[in-house]
């Protein structure tokens, strides 16, 4: 039973509606995780929206991906939804369970793969550096 309770009282902050603004902000990652070639940056809203933009390094050349939907939070599991790809629209769900978090980084698995990401908050007008400066 102590355990129980513990185990409430540990996951409890993330499952209420008022915890999920640490997640809102903008985040910017490594895609693949720790493949410089691959970046991202995901800015959360407040209102459960989401806009992402994917950078994979060719060659100095940059491929961009631009991804929109919504996103939830239940317990320790993130739900994105992905509504539409490069303004075409789309439909597929992304799970992820929240390793953990703090005001400047986060750690989650992706459950489809078993990926385990780092991201870092970043200003609200990050942008994604060129591929010529990783290349």
């Amino acid at each position: 039973m102590r355990k129980l309770i513990l185990a409430t009282a540990v996951l409890a902050p993330l499952s209420s509606a008022a915890a999920a603004p640490f997640l809102v902000g903008t985040w910017y990652g490594e895609g693949q995780p720790n493949d410089k070639h691959e970046m991202w940056v995901a800015r959360m809203s407040p209102d459960g929206a989401f806009h992402a933009q994917f950078r994979i390094c060719l060659k100095g050349k940059a491929l961009d991906q631009f991804n929109a939907g919504n996103w939830s939070l239940a317990g320790n599991v993130e739900t994105i939804v992905i509504a539409s790809v490069n303004g075409t629209p789309a439909l597929r769900t992304d799970t992820y369970k929240i390793l953990s978090h703090d005001a400047k980084s986060q750690t989650y698995r992706y459950l489809p793969t078993g990926f385990v990401y780092t991201s870092h908050r970043v200003a609200d007008n990050f942008e994604l550096p060129s591929c010529e400066t990783i290349s």
